[in-house]
């Protein structure tokens, strides 16, 4: 058998299921892995190795005794550490909550506990989720599993790290501005950001509250559709939550693409923000595969990428300032540098300002609705480059805001970032994005599981 920790979420869950893996073992491997590679890529923050051994023997007797409360049972799943688990810190990356001790599961959390998931660990981040690789904290940044001198994108850095690394077979991160596809895309996963509201974000700690998502991470499509399954739900104690049905996410799995007509928005790397020649020629690569797994490709236009990136600052910025007013006037050499760059433009945006870009933001939304009148779903990049080498701060700087994963946040449209390449410069993955109307995730994981099976790429590992 394969080892264990090299399974998918899927293929574990049907071994279990027939009894054929042990939680318990599955766990363990998971652990040994770890703790080989940890040294390397600083992608686990807290191991909490006592607590889910015991919660791999309870699933691992619940098992024996009445079957599987859902494909996630026993199934170790990593948590971004700004989400809280009950009785440990929430640390946020940054020495200004390493004491902050969770009072309870966040809902996600308790949905997935549910559900039967096991929670090994808390997972690197960029500081309070904004900050970029910063060496200036308690802990040092998460690297990526294809080449550790390579940031692993951010900011759910440890998510991508660990999954990708096959240390855990699903990580949940959080996305205000790509932070689920980012490390998605430079870490060759499968990476969603939900429809807005329809996965809750109670108890987690909030970088902007309108903007805000909780999206999970996994090595296939099928396996991310099965986390959602269990992830989504309405949560009347958050604001923004939806009350949207329960749905199957894995249930179009099987269907390919035929009939379905795909927009393609050249236009964001093309003219609003020039990728680099090996990220554009993996685009057309896949839309033309796409083409031969008899979809209909066409070429559709948004506003200009830059109207979304400003929009999303103009947003972003004063909300996170409101959350971090009092500690960036009372603690602010407590911050990483980054972070507290990041952080202070907040404070001088004006109410003005911020009211101009939230009706900017009615009519973004619109515009990308109004191009799902004829099409099913967009195309689009995710980074405009490969990852860049983690110690050359100039060079993140430069590469982390050319992407194309804000646009969606500001509309709140689901859109999941699946491998489309490796670079073959640097030997590193590249990642596009699928775009679909709000509540599509059904569509969006049909359509990308079709492109998975067609491309080689989920063959392609880590060459740890």
């Amino acid at each position: 058998m394969t080892a264990p920790h090299a399974l998918t979420l899927a293929e574990a869950a049907a071994l279990i299921a027939a009894r054929r893996l042990s939680p318990v073992e599955l766990l363990q491997d998971c652990l040994d892995r770890m703790a080989a590679l940890e040294p390397r890529l600083n992608a686990v923050i807290r191991l909490l190795a006592e607590e889910a051994t015991a919660a791999a023997r309870a699933a691992e007797a619940e098992i024996a005794k009445a079957g599987p409360r859902s494909p996630l049972h026993g199934i170790p799943v990593g948590l971004k550490d700004i989400i809280d688990l009950a009785g440990h810190p929430t640390t946020c990356h940054s020495k200004l909550c390493l004491d902050r001790v969770a009072a309870g599961d966040a809902a996600v959390v308790a949905r997935l506990r549910e559900a039967g998931a096991v929670f090994p660990a808390k997972l690197a981040t960029h500081e309070f989720a904004i900050g970029g690789p910063a060496f200036d904290l308690p802990f040092p940044p998460a690297r990526n599993p294809w080449n550790p001198a390579h940031h692993p994108g951010g900011s759910s850095s440890g998510s991508g790290a660990a999954v990708a690394a096959r240390m855990l077979p699903a990580a949940l991160g959080t996305d205000t501005g790509g932070s689920v596809r980012h490390p998605a895309s430079h870490c060759g996963l499968v990476g969603l950001k939900p429809t807005y509201g329809l996965v809750s974000r109670r108890g987690v700690f909030p970088l902007s509250f309108t903007l805000d998502h909780v999206g999970p991470m996994t090595r296939t499509v099928r396996d991310g559709a099965l986390l959602l399954n269990a992830m989504a739900g309405h949560d009347p104690a958050d604001p923004g939550s939806a009350a949207h049905p329960p749905e199957d996410y894995a249930r179009d799995l099987h269907r390919g693409v035929a009939g379905l007509r795909i927009g393609f928005v050249r236009h964001f790397h093309e003219r609003d923000m020039a990728a680099t020649p090996e990220v554009a020629a993996a685009l057309e690569a896949a839309a033309a595969l796409l083409r031969a797994e008899a979809a209909e490709v066409v070429d559709v236009a948004l506003p200009p990428l830059g109207e979304f990136a400003a929009v999303n600052r103009a947003i972003m910025l004063p909300e996170a300032a409101s959350i971090h007013e009092a500690w960036l006037r009372e603690r602010p050499g407590d911050y990483a540098a980054v972070t507290r760059r990041r952080l202070l433009p907040g404070m001088f945006v004006t109410g003005a300002d911020y009211v101009a870009a939230q009706r900017r933001r009615r009519q973004l939304t619109a515009a990308v609705q109004d191009a799902f009148a004829g099409v099913d779903l967009l195309l689009c990049a995710s980074s405009m480059d490969p990852a860049s080498r983690i110690d050359d701060s100039p060079e993140v700087e430069r590469t982390y805001p050319r992407q194309a994963r804000t646009p969606f946040n500001v509309t709140g449209h689901p859109a999941l970032s699946v491998m489309c390449g490796i670079s073959g410069a640097a030997g590193l993955p590249l990642g596009m994005q699928l775009v679909g109307p709000s509540f599509s995730e059904a569509l969006i994981f049909r359509a990308a599981a079709a492109y998975e099976r067609a491309a080689p790429w989920r063959e392609r590992l880590p060459p740890l």
